[in-house]
């Protein structure tokens, strides 16, 4: 049976305080209309809303540096430089509170991208190893969630370290994995008191909210109809006339992993950049010959949308790439819906 913990509202904030003592706190933050992972500051209580943007920074940052470089002249030959490089991963040990479970969900998208394989990313793997997630379950969903079509639900815990539920005066702390289970009983959780009298509630909670999504379709073919409509342009024409090739749909995504690498500086000193990308601007494919296999936006959401629900089954053991967060639909400035996109693509 797994170590569970009862943590009181009131002393939700003096709690995370203690933890952020050894380990840098990401906890939801409102900052304007939106609400956003930052680390927590001192005494204060996190925002327990769903977030704007996915947490996929806390592992995989927007920007990052990969390699920095000092170059060294020789006093007796000045044409001659000498180079240090120093390509130390920035990886502090991290809790990443209050995501959702659709959230902890993409991490496996991105550990597919990042550590399988013959190649590992080292910069990832250090982030990653350093990563405990405390994911809050869902009291309700909302219009634009659609977590149990891809195979999750309000309280899955498939990528989570410790599940937190709401209930009567406090929350639920439930360890779901190995890293949980020591937080909770050699960390942080091993002063609260044990909240094995507080479980049938929340599994009554998570069971509620659950119940209160509505029927997921089959979309259990969803990758065989996309093969088929694969040189349909039509299909692929009308179904991104309205978009913008803005790529806040991939921005927002916690489990899109395209990125471009960057250098700046000179002979003296610089750095190696690697930044986050967006598989639908137009210059995306462009080649150095000036060719573009994907010009046209229609071929762009082609790709998108395969690759997330027929490709990506292929190579991780059947699970689509893209976790119902539903981001994509709330973030759109064209309010086009990638529910929508799959569903014509099944129809015969």
């Amino acid at each position: 049976m797994s170590t569970t913990r009862f943590l009181s509202a009131d002393g939700l904030a003096s709690w995370l305080a203690e933890a952020a003592a050894s380990r840098q706190v990401l906890a939801p933050r409102r900052e304007g209309k939106a609400v956003v992972f930052r680390p927590l500051a001192p005494g204060e209580t996190p925002v327990l809303a769903r977030t704007t943007i996915s947490p996929k920074a806390a592992v995989f940052p927007p920007c990052e540096t990969l390699v920095r470089y000092t170059g060294v002249k020789d006093p007796e030959n000045p044409a001659k430089i000498t180079l240090s490089l120093d390509d130390t991963p920035n990886a502090p040990e991290q809790i990443l509170f209050g995501c959702r479970s659709c959230d902890a969900r993409g991490f496996l998208a991105l550990d597919q991208a990042f550590l399988k394989g013959k190649f590992q990313d080292p910069y990832y793997r250090a982030r990653r190893e350093k990563l405990l997630i405390i994911t809050q379950t869902c009291d309700a969903p909302c219009d634009s969630c659609f977590c149990h079509w891809t195979g999750g639900g309000p309280a899955d815990p498939t990528g989570s370290d410790v599940l937190l539920t709401k209930v009567e005066g406090g929350f639920i702390l439930e360890a779901v994995s190995d890293k949980g289970e020591a937080f909770l009983t050699a960390e942080a959780g091993a002063k609260l008191p044990d909240g094995a009298d507080k479980m049938d509630e929340a599994r009554a909670n998570r069971e509620k909210a659950a119940a209160m999504q509505k029927p997921a379709p089959d979309i259990s073919a969803a990758a065989k109809r996309l093969e088929a409509r694969f040189n349909d342009m039509d299909f692929w024409t009308a179904q991104t006339d309205k978009c913008l090739s803005c790529g806040a749909c991939t921005y927002m995504c916690p489990t899109c992993q395209c990125f471009t690498i960057t250098d700046e500086g000179d002979s003296l000193g610089g750095r190696r950049l690697r930044s986050w990308d967006n598989c639908m601007s137009p210059l995306f494919t462009r080649e150095a010959s000036g060719h573009n296999p994907r010009a046209a936006k229609a071929a762009r959401m082609r790709n998108r949308v395969s690759h997330k629900y027929w490709y990506a089954p292929g190579y991780s053991e059947g699970r689509v790439a893209c976790t119902g967060c539903g981001r994509c639909v709330r973030q759109c400035p064209a309010s086009l819906d990638i529910r929508e996109i799959v569903l014509k693509a099944i129809e015969e």
